[in-house]
Parts: C-alpha cells; sequence; structure tokens
C-alpha cells in the first residue's frame, strides 16, 4: 500500500503542539511499519531537504514543490484546485493529514485528516482577525466532510467535530497521543541544571506553567491565582512562578496583569525553550499548573505527569481524559480554586506524593507506538 503524507507542518526548525506530535507519530510508524510504502510530500520555496532528510528511509521517500507557499496554498490549492496532492507524490493509496491546511486529492485516493482541536469554532474570540481569517480561508468544514475518515486525538475533540461540523460519530475515530516529551540521551547533571536555573533567577520554589502565551491558556487567571495566593503570608514568599513558552497573540491582558502584580518581580517569563531546558524545569518545580479554557489533547500535563511533577489543570474539555484522577481539577474560571489547590499540593506531603504515583501510572498508558499501531489499524481497513 502507498500511503502519502503532508508533511508540511514539519518546515519550522522548531518542533511543538503539532508539528511534536507529527514528528513523534511518523518515527513511531517508520520504525513499526515495514510493508507499506511512505510518501512524503511537503512545499518549501527555500532547499530544506538537508534539514528533513532525516525522514528519508527505507520505507519512505520525500517528495517536493519548491513554490512560495502564499502561491501554492491561496492560488494553485485553494483556487486552481492543483496539484492534488496524491498524485504529486507519484500516486497514494490513502493520503494522511496531520493536520489543516490547503490541500486538494483526486478520486483514487482515500484522505484521513487529524483533528487536534476546533478552538477556532468553540471560541473564536480566543484567536486574532489575522488567525480567524486563516481558518476560514482553510474551510475546515467543507475539509472533514470530503474526509473518507477523520482522527481525532480526543473524546472530547471527537464530541466538537460531530456538535459543531455535522459529522456523524462513526466517520471519527479517537486515537490518543503518546507523550511528547523524549528524554535527553545524555543525563543532565545537577550542576546543568543549576546553572540553567540560576541564569533564569529561578534561585527558589516555583510554579511553573509551559505552552504558548494565548488568551486561550487563561494566562491572567494564573497571574491572579498567583497573586491571592502570595497574599496568604510569609509561607509563600519564596515561591516563583515561571511561564515557559513561545509569545502567541492578543496578549495585551496578560502583560497588563503581569505589571500590575504587586509581585511582578517574581513572575518569570522564559520564552520559547529547548528539550532540555524543558526537562529541567519539570524535574526541579514545585507544581505544574495548567488552567487552560479549552484543549484538544492537553500535552503539557502529560509530560508533567511522566516526571514526577503533580499538576493541577481545568476540569474541561479533553484535560479530564488524559491526566484522570492524577491531577487537582479546578474551574478556569475560578482563580481562587486555582490558588487553593496549588496551596493543597504545597501543604500537604501525602497529597503531593499519591498525585506523583498515580500521575506515573496514567503517563505510562501513553505511547506512540500504541498511537502507531492504531492509526496502521485505521489504514488497513481504509
Amino acid at each position: 500500500m502507498k500511503i502519502g503524507v503532508d508533511i508540511r507542518v514539519l518546515m519550522d526548525s522548531h518542533y511543538s503542539g503539532v508539528s511534536q506530535y507529527t514528528a513523534n507519530l511518523l518515527s513511531a510508524l517508520l520504525e513499526l511499519d515495514k510493508r507499506n510504502e511512505y510518501r512524503l510530500f511537503y512545499n518549501s520555496f527555500r532547499n530544506i531537504e538537508g534539514r528533513l532528510s532525516v525522514w528519508r528511509r527505507d520505507n519512505a521517500s520525500l517528495v517536493s514543490r519548491r513554490i512560495p507557499n502564499k502561491i501554492f496554498n491561496y492560488i494553485l490549492e485553494k483556487i486552481i484546485a492543483w496539484p492534488k496532492l496524491d498524485r504529486a507524490v507519484g500516486g497514494a493509496d490513502i493520503f494522511w493529514s496531520p493536520h489543516f491546511n490547503f490541500s486538494r486529492f483526486s478520486r483514487a485516493t482515500k484522505n484521513i485528516i487529524t483533528v487536534h482541536d476546533l478552538s477556532f469554532l468553540r471560541y473564536p474570540h480566543f484567536f486574532s482577525c489575522r488567525k480567524n481569517f486563516w481558518h476560514r480561508a482553510l474551510a475546515v468544514k467543507e475539509i472533514l466532510r470530503r474526509a473518507a475518515h477523520i482522527i481525532a486525538v480526543s473524546e472530547s475533540t471527537k464530541n466538537d467535530i460531530v456538535e459543531l461540523v455535522g459529522i456523524a460519530p462513526e466517520k471519527i475515530s479517537v486515537i490518543y497521543a503518546g507523550h511528547n516529551l523524549s528524554r535527553s540521551k545524555e543525563a543532565i547533571s545537577g550542576r546543568e541544571a543549576d546553572d540553567f536555573l540560576q541564569s533564569k533567577k529561578i534561585t527558589s520554589r516555583f510554579l511553573l506553567y509551559l505552552g504558548n502565551l494565548e488568551p486561550r491558556k487563561n494566562l491572567v487567571g494564573l497571574i491572579k491565582a498567583y497573586d491571592m495566593l502570595r497574599a496568604k503570608g510569609q509561607e509563600f514568599s519564596d515561591l516563583r512562578l515561571v511561564l515557559a513558552g513561545a509569545p502567541g497573540w492578543s496578549n495585551k491582558r496578560l502583560y497588563r496583569a503581569w505589571r500590575q502584580s504587586p509581585y511582578q518581580s517574581d513572575i518569570i517569563f522564559l520564552g520559547y525553550i529547548s528539550q532540555k531546558e524543558k526537562e529541567i524545569l519539570y524535574s526541579r518545580a514545585s507544581v505544574f499548573v495548567y488552567p487552560s479554557f479549552y484543549e484538544g489533547f492537553g500535552f503539557p500535563p502529560l509530560e508533567a505527569l511522566s516526571y514526577g511533577l503533580p499538576v493541577v489543570c481545568s476540569n474541561v474539555s479533553s484535560l479530564p481524559e488524559v491526566v484522570g484522577s492524577a491531577a487537582l481539577m479546578i474551574d478556569p474560571y475560578q482563580p481562587g480554586e486555582i490558588a487553593a489547590a496549588i496551596q493543597e499540593i504545597l501543604t500537604h506531603d501525602d497529597l503531593r506524593n499519591s498525585l506523583i504515583e498515580q500521575g506515573r501510572q496514567i503517563a505510562a498508558n501513553f505511547s506512540w507506538e500504541k498511537t502507531a499501531r492504531a492509526y496502521q489499524d485505521i489504514f488497513n481497513k481504509l
């Protein structure tokens, strides 16, 4: 069987979210499936073949177009409906799209698309005008209706597809991801971790948030909760709040909340961090806090659990599916609940230890090999 894969999500040199999902799953699929032939399509006006050569295997080849992306997406794919991606790779029985993108297929192939979330349909006010325009231009509902099969990363996402797009439930399969964080090949020394934390002025206990900085993640509510916790007295005077992740969009309210906090100097923005730095933060933080308003899956809480880090996260969308009973669940619209949950973990060792043990057990249930086998089953059935 010839399987086409749209790897345009892997164009950036730094992977996160969907691109990290695609990279991890593709690695697992190519390792697992030696019977089928994978044809990986990408488009880039720049020559980036050297960076993508890691995907060239005995069972996988790279196929590219050297066309400026705006011309390829908006004019060729959107308006002219050319090229058909399955034909561009020399033919494919199945073509897997790991994310929404401008794409057309011939009737000779069956398109499978993975849906990570429909936050832009559920909560369009969390997105910038530019982002909302992009989603409208994609015609997401039409893409989903044309697909032969849809893979949702959670039951919550499947429910959204049924409710918001009107897709029949039997057309959708739920396949959970593995957890995205692969540990470094070389162990990180205590001295290396200390040097990194000191360079960022993190010299005491700290709460950790990791993810993009955008309105949907509810970081304004997290800062309010942190202010409440610090106001309780000396017991929490050494506690810092560390926000790690790339800046997103519409963050004026976030930075206003930071400037207005009486503990502004103890709230630390790290920006984008490397895998090794991520591991250091997970291994040294006191509590991981993820008060998001909406998640299609929620990788960071799962990664934190795998590191034995107790988690406080929202009781909405997919998060209860992912963390189960291994986290303290809170209403993201109630900063007081967030503060109280953090305090519970910081002041009750029995609770902390119980969450750590349950977290490791739950994280062990998620693996990319398991995800790849489920995808392979879908390919074979179609």
